[in-house]
């Protein structure tokens, strides 16, 4: 009559070794969480170059929160500052250093973005 008892103890074993199995520690979650990545703008990279704003024209999403960072990479063009038409943005742009510039664009359209010459050299944010 030893059986019945050896069976019941190996089957309460094995279900305590799958309990623990199953189950991960809070610890393993948590550590799984800090991984995900955030949500945030989406990055746009821009040169200013000889042949002006590069690219010249980009998609953006009407709503969707963009980060231009632009980098001018040459002395021989009047794009020593970027404008967005029909905003406050007007920021400057050193030479060879990354600029950041976060914009939201609130309708779709096209809007002309620029050096602050008239925007002689311009690109267009083609807003969908």
């Amino acid at each position: 009559m030893r059986t019945p008892l050896f069976v019941a103890l190996g089957l309460l074993t094995l279900s305590a070794c799958k309990k623990d199995e199953v189950a991960a520690p809070p610890a393993a979650i948590a550590k799984v969480e800090a991984v995900k990545p955030s949500a945030g703008p989406r990055t746009i990279a821009l040169e200013v170059t000889g042949d002006g704003f590069v690219p010249a024209n980009v998609n953006v999403k009407a709503g969707e929160p963009v980060k231009l960072v632009v980098t001018r990479k040459t002395d021989e063009t009047c794009a020593t500052e970027l404008l967005i038409e029909g905003t406050d943005i007007k920021q400057e742009l050193p030479l060879n250093k990354p600029v950041e510039i976060a914009w939201t664009p609130a309708k779709p359209g096209k809007v002309k973005f620029g050096c602050a010459m008239d925007m002689m050299v311009s690109g267009m944010l083609i807003v969908e």
